[in-house]
């Protein structure tokens, strides 16, 4: 079975096929977790996924697989669930956090409400915001080291007998006289022989549809995602302030990322004046963020299917075929992996995933 990208939704199906005994074969044009994995908010929630309950039940479920994942395997460096803060500053802005809070409510999602003095004194003392600003705190949410955990997963697949090829791309994939998948071949010259190809390439992901002649149509919405260097890391969770989003990444590492700013990209602005943007932004919110260092700045495409949903499953015009695209993979990736991965191996499907399967874009 090749697994094609090895971020975290690849890692993850390639993790739960290799513990139910599955060969698996790890496919990467670059490293292990270095892509859109490593420069995502990283933000495990279901609090921004409310457009469609299906979609929303499908998210929960994603926070659930999380926290048994790392009971399973240990929280060690890459797990923090620590909860997030929202608030905003202008009346528009707060009406809709409000709104969305209470439909979550309604929908049995934690919420509480806090004063800005309140988070000062019981979660972030580095935050400049009005002592009576309303803010939003969901305390079953998360952030995730995306690369530590990619590690951790194809780490302990290797270990089990899955074999990881990286830095090669896979240029074809060939299929017998009944349809089926037969074999990829890679950039290097390589062949292999499998039965089953998993596309979870992100960005790329409909470059290796077309290599089976599917279509599958992507969203182009590039984001940046600035890092900061810290001597001492001021913020301990996950939080979107008004124009800015910023988490900790670690000892010494602040991540930040705007949608705002996103818009900037498409003016050809150079990252490194984006990044200098989002730490101005971010200094707004906390001020010690002024004097650090930025380190990494990167523009990425997201991995986003036409109509904003997963594309999970079979595709049953080309078996052996499987796709596991999605944005928000740092949410989804581990549930994405293991309901798929139980659909590869038993033919069953799992209702949570009844409204992304692929065969919505066939013709």
């Amino acid at each position: 079975m090749a697994v094609i990208g090895v971020g975290i939704i690849g890692a993850s199906v390639g993790w739960n096929l290799t513990r139910h005994g599955a060969k698996v074969v790890f496919i990467d044009a670059g490293q292990p977790g270095e892509g859109v994995t490593n420069w995502s908010f990283s933000w495990v929630n279901a609090s921004n996924k409310t457009v469609r309950k299906s979609y929303f039940d499908l998210n929960v479920a994603g926070m659930a697989t999380y926290r048994e994942l790392a009971a399973k395997i240990g929280p060690d460096s890459w797990w923090h669930p620590s909860g997030h803060l929202r608030w905003a500053d202008d009346p528009v802005a707060e009406a809709k956090v409000l709104k969305t809070s209470e439909l979550l409510t309604d929908w049995d999602y934690r919420v509480e409400v806090c004063t800005g003095a309140e988070v000062r004194r019981r979660f972030e003392p580095a935050l400049t915001m009005r002592g009576e600003v309303p803010v939003w705190y969901y305390p079953d949410e998360a952030w995730v080291h995306g690369r530590h955990l990619v590690g951790r997963l194809v780490g302990q697949a290797v270990a089990s007998g899955a074999e990881l090829y990286s830095g090669v791309a896979v240029c074809a994939v060939g299929t017998g006289a009944d349809g089926c998948i037969r074999t990829v071949a890679l950039s290097d010259g390589s062949r292999l022989d499998v039965d089953t190809v998993v596309n979870a390439a992100g960005p790329s992901a409909s470059q290796v549809a077309g290599l089976i002649a599917r279509h599958l149509p992507m969203r182009r919405e590039p984001g940046v995602v600035t890092r900061l260097d810290c001597a001492q890391v001021p913020v301990h969770r996950a939080m979107h302030a008004p124009h800015i989003e910023i988490r900790p990444d670690g000892d010494a590492s602040v991540v930040l990322h705007s949608r705002e700013i996103d818009a900037l990209i498409s003016t050809g602005r150079d990252p490194a004046e984006l990044g200098r943007l989002l730490q101005e932004s971010a200094r707004h919110v906390v001020p010690e963020l002024g004097s650090a260092r930025v380190t990494q700045t990167r523009v990425s495409n997201r991995p986003i299917p036409a109509d904003g949903f997963p594309s999970v499953g079979a595709l049953p015009s080309v078996p052996g075929y499987y796709e596991a695209v999605s944005h928000s993979g740092i949410t989804l990736g581990p549930v994405i992996g293991r309901l798929l991965a139980a659909e590869i191996l038993s033919g069953k499907k799992d209702e949570l995933l009844a409204d992304f399967r692929p065969e919505r874009f066939s013709p």
